[in-house]
């Protein structure tokens, strides 16, 4: 279970030491086997005798670490060691009990996998701060909690192994549609359990407050008597000052937590409504004037159907309006080596509170766009309120300084 874009089958043979396997068959999937825990907890006890202290994380991930889960009877580990670049640090040491290094993708979140000297696993080894631990672990976590999830995940698969496959790889890449779903599902309840903390931070955050919601507002221009859309309205805040200017606003928001905090102060002025932006939107062709999405769409890894979408719902020369974390910054902030990756990352906002979101260059960004039919009308990299030196004069220059968002008016042509 990776983010990374489907491979091709050069990209296959190329990422693997020595030839790639092919399959040339279906799937197998065996029920799960309460015996895959056990086989785990003995390979980590070998692999921590191995390297000791360059052990930093090591964890159960997979099919296999689901109870009732189905899955190929194949024992997926998480290792991460100091740098995963640095063969000579580990690759030895493993080799030596018997591990078989099979898989080197030195320019996706420094990747290498190898098998077992006597089990069948898939060890799968990167560097602090890669996009694949929290991915691994929210997919699992998610799924050992919602039985409707795994349900969904076990139908895909077995639907999916049916099919014939060049490469094992083939049958994985085919996943990635539900897993995306499924995450998309689980990044939305991370606001649930502090929707009323979120709403109290981002109505006097000077970041929100006086930076993020000015910026949209003033790109999306005079809304009196438009239909605007408001997807990822969180508690909404930006619904209420578009309501305030005139406009018939809809805020959407996947987090149910969240809707009802905005239902409960600003439902007198806006509608609020629990939809997930990434599936297909309970709204007629050419119904909405303006979508303004506010710092969403960095939490989804495919933005083409949500952009089709919001195409679809937009008259023509209606607009989009969205900001998004800055490419520069979360490449900066994050000390990542490869910008041009797209990758999960995981951080905590407010403090104590998990959320996992991606990063991506800018050229993404605008590809997505035009590739969903938009002109980009508009590109702002805004400063802060004025009123934003008074209220909190450290961060406003800090704001000042540094890109923190950035911010698209998009336009669906006429």
């Amino acid at each position: 279970m990776t983010s990374q874009e489907a491979l091709n089958d050069e990209e296959v043979q190329s990422a693997w030491v020595g030839e790639a396997p092919k399959l040339n068959s279906t799937v197998t999937l065996a029920d799960y086997d309460p015996e895959w825990p056990r086989l785990f907890e003995r390979e980590a006890e070998r692999i921590r005798g191995v390297l000791g202290e360059r052990v930093l994380v090591l964890e159960h991930v997979g099919s296999t670490s689901v109870p009732g889960l189905c899955a190929k009877p194949i024992v997926d580990i998480l290792l991460e060691v100091p740098d995963s670049d640095d063969e000579d640090a580990y690759v030895p040491a493993l080799e030596a009990v018997g591990y078989r290094l099979v898989i080197r993708e030195p320019d996706w979140e420094k990747h290498r996998c190898f098998k077992g000297p006597d089990t069948n696993i898939n060890l799968h080894v990167y560097s602090p701060g890669n996009g694949q631990t929290p991915r691994y672990r929210l997919f699992r976590d998610r799924l050992r909690s919602h039985p409707e999830e795994l349900a969904l995940y076990a139908a895909k698969k077995r639907e999916l192994a049916a099919k014939t496959w060049k490469y094992i790889q083939n049958y994985a890449d085919a996943k990635t549609e539900v897993v995306e779903e499924i995450l998309g599902r689980a990044r939305a309840e991370q606001y649930d359990g502090h929707s009323e903390a979120y709403a109290e931070h981002a109505e006097k955050s000077t970041t929100n407050a006086l930076y993020d919601r000015p910026a949209i507002l003033d790109l999306a221009g005079a809304v009196d008597g438009r239909r605007v859309l408001d997807v990822g309205c969180a508690a909404g805040h930006l619904s209420a000052l578009l309501a305030e200017r005139g406009a018939d606003v809809l805020g959407l928001d996947s987090s149910a937590g969240m809707i009802t905090v905005a239902r409960e102060r600003f439902g007198d002025v806006a509608r609020f409504e629990v939809a997930d932006i990434a599936r297909p939107l309970a709204l007629p062709d050419a119904s909405i004037d303006v979508v303004t999405a506010s710092l969403v769409l960095h939490y989804l890894a495919d933005w083409g159907p949500t952009l089709a979408e919001f195409r679809r719902v937009l008259v023509p020369g209606g607009a989009l309006v969205f900001s998004v974390h800055h490419p520069g910054e979360d490449w900066r902030w994050f000390e990542k080596e490869n910008y041009f990756e797209l990758e999960l990352l995981e951080d905590e906002f407010p403090p104590g509170n998990v959320v996992r979101f991606y990063r991506r260059p800018l050229s993404w960004t605008f590809q997505a766009v035009r590739d969903a039919g938009f002109a980009v009308d508009r590109l702002v990299e805004p400063m802060p309120a004025p009123e934003a030196d008074a209220v909190d004069p450290k961060w406003a220059a800090n704001l000042k300084a540094k890109p923190r968002f950035l911010y698209f008016r998009a336009v669906s042509p006429a």
